[in-house]
């Protein structure tokens, strides 16, 4: 079960997901992503659907051309949780 980020692994993000910004309008994180062109983004974002799958978790998210915005937070308990940084981390393995 998803659990609510305290204010102290909030303060932690920076270094627990680097790249990941809050989102201006709502709690969440959120990144983007530029590619060379529409298929490595679409190839992108089938990896990440099939990461999201495995941990039940899922993205809001936007593709345009070679750009894909990733938000992530948990909608069942209002906000950031523990697993938006699971799957912020799953994400950032698959460009590694």
């Amino acid at each position: 079960m998803a659990k609510r980020l305290t204010n102290e692994e909030r303060a932690n993000l920076g270094t627990t997901i680097p790249g990941w910004a809050p989102a201006l309008d709502r709690d969440a994180i959120r990144r983007d992503f530029t590619f060379k062109n529409f298929s490595e983004a679409w190839g992108f974002m089938t990896r990440v659907a099939l990461a999201a799958e495995k941990l039940d978790h899922h993205p809001d998210w936007s593709n345009v051309w070679n750009t894909v915005r990733i938000e992530l937070s948990t909608h069942d308990l209002g906000g950031l949780s523990d697993n938006d940084v699971r799957l912020a981390q799953a994400i950032d393995k698959i460009l590694a």
